[in-house]
């Protein structure tokens, strides 16, 4: 007998670790496809830009924009209309070609994978017009006066309108912050969803529990709002707005992932989980949704984790875009989750009306009255 159960001790360990073994091979199989599928070879599709042309070479222009499939046109009247429009983020940029040169515009805060994308093109498209004037004046032995020789050879003007801050000149920090945010809520929540069994099931532990993600969310968005200072990030902007959008994100993230942990136990915290493994990712932080595929594109943008980061983009540096959707989004999570939480924390449970501590308290009072001595006098 003492001889079998080391034996069966030795077999349980290895079925234990072979199924470890097997688990985490197929989730580091999982996210590694999942990480290169979305970010190994990201093609931009229907990048949005602007552009300021006469009507006869509109379609030249535009033909030579569009031709691979990179590049949406809009049209604008004037350059100042295309700056207005990249403020409040409509485009990414554009060119305006109705002076004597072509006049490239970018936003690098919008994300520097697409001014460079603008750029590369743009000079790309113009170098190759100039070659081509150059060999039509060859074969013709035009002479041309001196200023239009300078011309031709001078680089393209580009005007970024909306630069990156020059403490954060590659734009990784809103991948950071989302990715603090995550993490952060989703730790709380699962901390959270264990503490709250303890007291009987009524509204006041529900709107307990509500507040309590409430008062995490605007404590998680002041340190990660204060701790951003540290590094110049964002100290131009509006601190009670970005200490609001900071707080939606948070609890959105944190609510929604208490939510799941309310209704499946423990295994709802992946949710909170997939927000920082697979969300940040398809965030917009660090490849930009045009340049995500198709799925990643409309998940992205849809999770809390993609629209705070845009929130948070356009709040830092684009003060006159639209985000209301972005915000509505946030909300959904945030309310939603609190509801379900709110609603399963007022819910009777026969498993679950009375805490174990209050039961355990129970017991001994029982046993120490049966104990307690009868006094026959």
């Amino acid at each position: 007998m003492t001889e079998q159960q080391p034996a069966e001790s030795v077999l349980r360990f290895r079925r234990f670790a072979l199924a470890v073994c097997v688990i985490g091979v197929l989730v580091q199989l999982g996210l590694t496809a999942y990480y290169l599928g979305m970010g190994h070879k990201a093609q931009p599709r229907d990048v949005p830009v602007g552009l300021v042309s006469a009507a006869d070479d509109r379609a030249q222009v535009a033909g030579l924009l569009t031709q691979r499939g990179y590049f949406k046109v809009t049209d604008y009247a004037t350059a100042d209309d295309l700056e207005i429009a990249i403020k409040r983020r409509d485009v990414y940029g554009g060119v305006d070609i109705t002076g004597t040169q072509p006049h490239l515009y970018v936003a690098s805060a919008a994300g520097p994978a697409a001014a460079n994308l603008l750029r590369t093109t743009f000079t790309t498209v113009v170098q190759q017009q100039t070659a081509a004037t150059l060999a039509q004046l060859a074969k013709s032995a035009e002479r041309i006066a001196v200023s239009r020789a300078q011309q031709l050879n001078s680089p393209p003007p580009i005007t970024d309108v909306v630069p990156l801050p020059d403490d954060d000149v590659n734009g990784v920090s809103l991948g950071f912050l989302s990715q603090a945010l995550a993490l952060g809520g989703t730790v709380a929540s699962m901390g959270l969803g264990r503490l709250i069994p303890r007291t009987r099931r009524s509204w006041r532990r529900g709107i307990a529990h509500v507040s309590t993600l409430i008062v995490y969310a605007v404590a998680s968005a002041a340190v990660v709002l204060w701790s951003m200072g540290w590094f110049g990030v964002g100290v131009t902007a509006d601190r009670g707005e970005m200490l609001a959008i900071f707080s939606l994100i948070s609890l959105a993230i944190t609510a929604s992932t208490a939510g799941a942990v309310a209704i499946f136990g423990a295994p709802g915290a992946v949710i909170g989980a997939l927000y920082f493994t697979l969300g940040t990712v398809i965030s917009g932080a660090s490849i930009l949704p045009e340049f995500l595929p198709a799925f990643g594109r409309v998940l992205g943008g849809n999770l809390p984790t993609g629209a705070g980061v845009q929130a948070v983009r356009d709040n830092l540096y684009f003060p006159a875009a639209e985000i209301s959707h972005h915000l509505i989004v946030l909300g959904l999570y945030a309310g939603i989750g609190a509801a379900v939480v709110l609603i399963t924390n007022m819910l009777p449970n026969r498993r679950n009306q009375t805490s174990e501590v209050e039961l355990d308290l129970a017991h001994r009072l029982e046993g120490a009255e049966r104990r307690e001595p009868v006094n026959l006098l």
